[in-house]
């Protein structure tokens, strides 16, 4: 990928509110993950959510940095808001969540699907640890499918959206969902669920429940790696864009031929660089293991498991 890509550089663009009842939205691609990570707020109190953002890990050296949350904070203070919840749509594969440590920096409470219980108990098992995650103390909410919150003077409505994982949820503010790993843009199609716990079968069931939102509801992907003939990040299309464009889904699709597309593509995708470590930290809210005696914290990793 050459040097001057936009996929190799930090992006931020701002999709305005518009009208009442719909919030701002500020995306910001962060390039080593292909990760999209949201700031949603109301116009009128300046209550925001952070959604799915990122805490820097190298998966090389294991070293962990800030940049990203730094730079989702000085977003939020540059334009006055106040961080009300921190929301993530699952336990990533693919990025270190920022969770606790937004929690630690801003006060504000955190959040996740309720799902993750179930999520933690199968990982657990693949990492022989019996003992590992309890999502109930490390998060302050765990979302049931249904539920609903206040965001200033804005509702969010919480879909479980399960396939890439078994816990995946959609957050509905407005004419603005945050589908995560759901959906792709529409000209990369829809996103894996080859991982435990994952099924193209229930992946399906939730693409359709999202594309029967009103179709000028803004549709926010939680990844974008760039598609042939475009080599700059986007995230955000509207349903009618995904009905009428989406390599995968598009209107006249059916579910045998979608279902066989998404496991032959899945089939033939590596194991994300960061999960192995991503998942014992994200099933702890995105808290390293408790540090050990010289005071240094250590990641187990399974060995000929995957």
């Amino acid at each position: 990928m050459p040097e001057t890509s936009m996929l190799k550089k930090a992006v931020v663009r701002h999709s305005p509110s518009t009208g009442a009842g719909k919030p701002d939205v500020w995306g910001i691609y962060e390039p080593d993950t292909g990760s999209i990570q949201y700031i949603c707020a109301d116009p009128a109190t300046k209550k925001a959510a952070l959604i799915d953002v990122v805490w820097n890990f190298d998966p090389a050296s294991f070293a962990t940095g800030t940049d990203s949350i730094d730079q989702v904070l000085d977003l939020v203070k540059k334009n006055g808001l106040v961080v009300d919840r921190i929301l993530d749509t699952h336990p990533h594969a693919d990025h270190v969540m920022a969770s606790a440590l937004l929690k630690a920096r801003t006060g504000a409470l955190n959040g996740i699907g309720e799902k993750v219980r179930d999520i933690a108990k199968l990982w657990r098992d693949i990492y022989n640890m019996a003992d590992a995650f309890d999502p109930d103390a490390d998060f302050d909410h765990l979302f049931v499918d249904g539920d609903q919150f206040a965001l200033g003077n804005l509702t969010v409505q919480v879909m479980l959206s399960a396939g890439h994982t078994l816990g995946s949820v959609t957050y509905l503010c407005g004419n603005a969902a945050f589908v995560h790993d759901t959906f792709m843009q529409p000209d990369s199609g829809t996103a894996r669920a080859d991982f435990p716990g994952g099924s193209a079968a229930d992946l399906w069931e939730s693409l359709q429940a999202i594309l029967a939102l009103p179709a000028d509801t803004r549709l926010f992907v939680g990844h974008d790696y760039g598609a042939a003939g475009r080599d700059a990040p986007e995230w955000e299309a509207t349903v009618a864009e995904h009905k009428a464009h989406n390599i995968h889904v598009r209107d006249g699709t059916s579910r045998a031929d979608y279902i066989k597309t998404r496991q032959d593509r899945d089939a033939t995708l590596p194991l994300p660089q960061r999960m192995l470590a991503a998942l014992q930290i994200n099933l702890r809210a995105g808290q390293l293991p408790p540090p050990e005696g010289d005071s240094s914290a250590y990641l187990k990793i399974p060995v000929d498991k995957f």
